[in-house]
């Protein structure tokens, strides 16, 4: 009788482990994630990576080791095809493009074969807003400098913001812009300003200037001329806003569609077609990770801006953009269509 008993009570313990076990870590249970970087080492954007990898991982159910890889090129185009149509789909391949990158398709980028609406948006690290930078010795120190004299900028393709602001700029508001392509990374254009190859660099680059050149700002080594923003920052409150500058409706449209990838700064995406159970995983992850204490703490002491842009909203910015009047497209797609000189 007594082993009657205890048999059917060990059977349904038994079960009970069973109906706990979570499918989510035990796929990610010894495995490696790895992290596609549309950026080069040494910036911005490897600075956040390697900053958020760990946490990241310590969230996601099964701990996995997070490897970053950097795959630079095309204005970070490269790295979104290789996620779009290379990646395994399975939740062990995420990115970090540059914002701009998911808008590339809707102004016809050449290459940019690939649906952003189809990608799953995990989260962006932060927000952000767009500014020039020269170096102090340049000439350029004020706006009214870039309408008055040639501003040269470092870029890295076609469809990267540091090509599209300032192709802007000039385009929409007459600054005399001169763009030179063909660097690595936005890590190669500020030691191009170092050594006077060119004045400086447009984009959102006050977390990246912070993190990878911390004296630049305190030891006024750069100037930030124009904020390429809706409004002013109280960071630089003597630096005008380029929406101040904005005489009609139409150039507002124009002008907020450009600046859309600045709501989603740091986008991070897995490939189309990751099994929707570990995008869910992996968002909350990225949630519980940006909460995290110690993370709050490293970015801190990174001197990195922080700021939890959930998946959806990425999600919600692009399909907001790829909704625009054809009208407005055409004409911020013309706006941003300047091609830079080979460096």
């Amino acid at each position: 009788m007594r082993w009657r008993m205890i048999a059917p009570l060990a059977a349904l313990v038994c079960l009970s482990g069973t109906a706990a076990a979570d499918p989510i870590a035990d796929f990610y249970k010894g495995k490696n994630i790895n992290w596609i970087l549309s950026a080069g080492a040494g910036g911005g954007y490897a600075t956040y990576a390697h900053a958020f990898a760990p946490f990241l991982s310590a969230h996601i159910p099964g701990k996995p080791h997070i490897v970053v890889q950097n795959m630079p090129g095309a204005g970070g185009i490269r790295a979104m095809l290789y996620l779009n149509s290379v990646a395994p789909k399975d939740g062990t391949t995420i990115g970090l493009v540059h914002s701009s990158v998911p808008f590339a398709p809707l102004y016809g980028t050449r290459g940019a074969n690939f649906d952003p609406r189809q990608m799953q948006w995990i989260g962006s690290i932060t927000s952000a807003f767009g500014i020039c930078v020269s170096w102090a010795t340049s000439g350029i120190t004020k706006w009214e400098h870039m309408f008055e004299r040639e501003f040269v900028v470092g870029g890295t393709g076609a469809g990267s913001q540091m090509e599209t602001l300032p192709a802007m700029l000039k385009q929409l508001f007459g600054a005399k812009v001169k763009i030179v392509s063909g660097y690595k990374g936005g890590n190669d254009v500020y030691l191009a300003m170092e050594r006077g190859e060119v004045h400086g660099r447009c984009g959102g680059l006050v977390s990246s200037i912070k993190s990878t050149r911390p004296d630049w700002f305190p030891e006024k080594k750069i100037a930030v001329p124009i904020q390429i923003a809706l409004q002013r920052d109280e960071e630089f409150p003597d630096v005008p806003a380029l929406i101040e500058f904005v005489k009609d409706e139409r150039t507002r449209q124009i002008l907020e569609l450009i600046l859309s990838p600045f709501e989603m700064d740091r986008p991070i995406l897995a490939p189309p077609g990751t099994p929707p159970e570990r995008v869910a995983a992996l968002r909350k992850a990225f949630s519980a990770a940006m909460r995290d204490p110690g993370f709050i703490a490293e970015a801190q002491k990174q001197n990195i801006e922080i700021k939890e842009i959930p998946g959806e909203r990425v999600a919600e910015v692009i399909r907001r953009a790829y909704a625009a009047s054809p009208e407005v497209i055409k004409a911020a797609k013309e706006a941003m269509s300047l091609t830079g000189t080979t460096q």
